[in-house]
C-alpha cells in the first residue's frame, strides 16, 4: 500500500510481533550463548563440615568475558553449596538471577549464592529474595568490605561471606581444561583438592561486614 512507510526489515519485525530492539536483544543473547565455552566437571566431593559425600558431574559455561579464576571459584562454590535443587544461572543473559541458586521442590528460592564482589544493591536484592545469601570471593575482599560498610542491605547481619585462598584458585585456574576430574575434601573450612598428580589446599576464610 502507498501509505505503508515501513521498511522491509521493519515489516518483518512487525510480522513476528516484536520490536527491532527486542529482536536484537534475542540475537545478542544467542550470540553470547554460542560464544561460551562449556566445561565438564567430575568431582568426588567429601565435605566433612556438612556431612556430604557425593560424586558430582555437571557442566559450567564460561563466556569469553569471564576469567578462568571466576569459573574456578564458581565451580568450587557450587561444590561447597551442593544440595538438591542447586543450579547455575544461565549466565550473562540473566544478570538479575543468582550466580548459583538452590530451590526447593516447589521452585521457591532457598539460597542465593554469589561469586566475586557483588555490590550493596545486589546483596540487598538477594537478601529480600531468599532466606539465605552466601558470597564466595576469589579476590582481595578488603576494599569490597569497606565499601559495603554503612550501605543499605536487607538483613546484612545474616549474610554469609567467604574468601577462597587465592593461591589455590590461581593454581586451579592455570590448569583449567574443557574436561576435568578432581577430588575435593573439606574439613573445618579447609579445602584439599587433587587434580591428577597435582594437589592444592587452602582455607576458606569467613568474612564479616564492618560494624
Amino acid at each position: 500500500m502507498a501509505g505503508d512507510c515501513l521498511s522491509p526489515m521493519r515489516r518483518s519485525y512487525k510480522a513476528v510481533g516484536r520490536s527491532p530492539e527486542a529482536v536484537h536483544a534475542v540475537i545478542r543473547k544467542r550470540t553470547m550463548a554460542l560464544n561460551a565455552t562449556l566445561h565438564h566437571f567430575e568431582v568426588q566431593l567429601a565435605d566433612a563440615d556438612r556431612d556430604v559425600v557425593q560424586a558430582l558431574e555437571f557442566k559450567a559455561a564460561r563466556h569469553p568475558s569471564e576469567s578462568a579464576a571466576w569459573l574456578v571459584a564458581r565451580v568450587l562454590a557450587y561444590c561447597l553449596e551442593y544440595a538438591d535443587g542447586i543450579a547455575f544461572s544461565r549466565g550473562l543473559s540473566t544478570p538479575d538471577d543468582p550466580v548459583i541458586a538452590v530451590r526447593d521442590l516447589t521452585g521457591a528460592l532457598v539460597s542465593w549464592i554469589e561469586v566475586g564482589l557483588p555490590d550493596a544493591a545486589r546483596l540487598h536484592k538477594a537478601a529480600k529474595s531468599a532466606p539465605r545469601v552466601a558470597v564466595y570471593t576469589h579476590r582481595d575482599p578488603v576494599l569490597w568490605l569497606r565499601g559495603l560498610a554503612g550501605e543499605r542491605i536487607h538483613r546484612a547481619e545474616a549474610l554469609e561471606l567467604y574468601a577462597f585462598d587465592r593461591t589455590l584458585i590461581a593454581g586451579l585456574a592455570e590448569r583449567l581444561e574443557r574436561r576435568m576430574t578432581l577430588d575435593l575434601a573439606v574439613s573445618e573450612r579447609h579445602l584439599y583438592l587433587s587434580l591428577g598428580e597435582a594437589h592444592f589446599e587452602g582455607a576458606l576464610e569467613s568474612l564479616a561486614l564492618a560494624g
